[in-house]
């Protein structure tokens, strides 16, 4: 799971699994492949760090 904030400053963890598209409008919209959407403080690119950074750790183990 990787923790992001929402635009209200909720902070939830999301399944980086059911990330289908993740766009900038300014603000980041996350789409997930179950149909939800959540808007959030954190950019495209941060999100695809934390992504990143998720997946290295579990094929680390």
């Amino acid at each position: 799971m990787i923790e992001v904030t929402k635009i209200n400053g909720t902070k939830v963890l999301v399944n980086p699994d059911l990330i289908e598209v993740v766009e900038e409008t300014p603000d980041t919209v996350v789409f997930f492949t179950t149909g939800r959407k959540i808007i959030i403080k954190e950019s495209r690119q941060e999100i695809k760090n934390l992504v990143k950074s998720y997946r290295k750790e579990i094929f680390a183990h």
